[in-house]
């Protein structure tokens, strides 16, 4: 059962496969490639969660996996996850998906449609905080990255606890969901969520991390998924 993971841009993509040391074997599918590369198949799905579900969704119809992995660099909120420190998410949230109303905004389960929340496997979020030092805890994904004090105090007064954003992790999970699938968001920050500093971020940096974890992430999710692949061979009692 390999590992399906899936990134917004070329270069995050480059640094989960640099993790393996070896060059990738590359394979088409649809509006992208499949870089494989030891237990993961890694594919730059493009940028916000409509992108990253279609890739995943095309991905997931061209062969099978036993996990999905959201990952990249993204915003951490300070003092919870600095810079240059990894998140792995213990929830994927859709954190601007909703209505904006004169009391506020109302998320999209308040509407009567859909989820706004995915929870990825507790031992797995665990194991992988574990083999590399990731702060647990949710990430939320949006459609218009932060840049000021205001939607930070808005986001953190919503989602008590958040420790990062980016904009890809919900429509991954909305994809493997639909299969069934268990599904990972792993991030490793680049910058401060709030008001925008691009000569503060790090983006070097993170994408190193973002290597280094994936190199420490491999042993884990094999285990993992053949843990799991055991489970669903084994037959239920009647």
């Amino acid at each position: 059962m390999r590992v399906l993971v899936v990134t917004a841009v070329p270069a995050e993509r480059d640094a989960v496969t640099r993790a393996v040391g070896e060059p990738p074997r590359i394979s088409g599918v649809p509006g992208a490639e499949i870089h494989r590369a030891g237990p993961f198949d890694v594919v730059a799905g493009g940028a916000g969660p409509a992108a990253a579900a279609a890739a995943t969704a095309f991905a997931l119809a061209a062969s099978p996996y036993g996990l999905v992995v959201s990952a990249g660099i993204g915003g951490g909120f300070a003092p919870a996850a600095p810079v240059g420190s990894l998140v792995v998410a213990s929830g994927i949230v859709a954190a601007d998906l909703g209505a904006e109303t004169p009391d506020g905004f109302v998320p999209v389960t308040a509407l009567g449609f859909g989820r706004d929340l995915f929870v990825p496997p507790a031992r797995l979020v665990r194991e992988v905080a574990e083999a590399t030092g990731a702060v647990r805890g949710r990430v939320l994904t949006v459609s218009t990255v932060t840049g000021s004090a205001a939607r930070t105090a808005a986001l953190l007064a919503a989602h008590p606890g958040a420790v990062a954003e980016a904009m890809e992790g919900f429509g991954v999970a909305e994809a493997a969901g639909l299969l069934g699938l268990p599904v990972l968001e792993l991030r490793a920050v680049s910058n401060t969520v709030g008001p925008r500093d691009r000569d503060a971020w790090r983006i070097g940096e993170a994408l190193a991390a973002l290597t280094e974890a994936f190199g420490k992430l491999a042993p884990v999710v094999e285990g993992w998924t053949h843990d799991r692949l055991d489970r669903l061979r084994t037959p239920h009692p009647d």
